[in-house]
């Protein structure tokens, strides 16, 4: 196998892919009280990757032009829509408001696995603090909430990880086949 280089030939990769699995449903995240800059960034970068609408920061989650977020966003976080919220609860209700069913990734009661979920077509998903999870004020605004199962030792994962892998099952599953199978 050989890498494929220059724009063109990745471009018609992207081009078939896109054509193979379209976007099935529309994305956003809501990330609250974040203490990383550098997550930030990344969560830009995964946001565009996955051509998410908007992104809704709350608390002291940091937001450009801090310097540590176009590090790691390599630009992204020019191209994908943000918002700012300084409290937690009103960024839920606004994301509601607006018509995004809220769901969180997190673990919390009555959570499923990303995988057994089923999103609605207009989904935000809701990113909690790294070492504090997602809040109580946000969780109760959450339609429900998923998970992803840690198969190795570690506890979890970085939290713009977690929103990669939940994002993008999201955005792209047909939810054509039953769960486990």
């Amino acid at each position: 196998m050989k890498t494929i280089r220059g724009k063109t030939p990745v471009r018609r990769l992207w081009k078939e892919a896109k054509s193979l699995h379209p976007p099935q449903r529309e994305v956003a995240f809501l990330l609250q009280d974040w203490d990383d800059a550098y997550n930030v960034g990344g969560m830009f970068r995964v946001a565009d990757g996955l051509g998410a609408t908007l992104l809704v920061m709350t608390g002291h989650t940091p937001v450009p032009p801090d310097p540590m977020i176009s590090v790691t966003s390599l630009g992204a976080h020019r191209r994908v829509p943000w918002e700012r919220f300084e409290k937690h609860e009103e960024a839920a209700l606004a994301v509601v408001a607006a018509g995004w069913s809220l769901v969180a990734v997190e673990i919390a009661e009555e959570a499923v696995c990303y995988l057994d979920y089923s999103f609605p077509d207009r989904v935000c998903l809701a990113l909690g603090n790294e070492a504090s999870g997602v809040y109580g004020n946000v969780l109760k605004h959450c339609e429900g909430a998923v998970y992803v199962p840690m198969l190795g030792k570690g506890r979890s994962l970085n939290v713009h990880v977690s929103a990669a892998i939940v994002g993008y099952h999201a955005r792209l599953d047909t939810g054509t086949t039953e769960p486990g199978q």
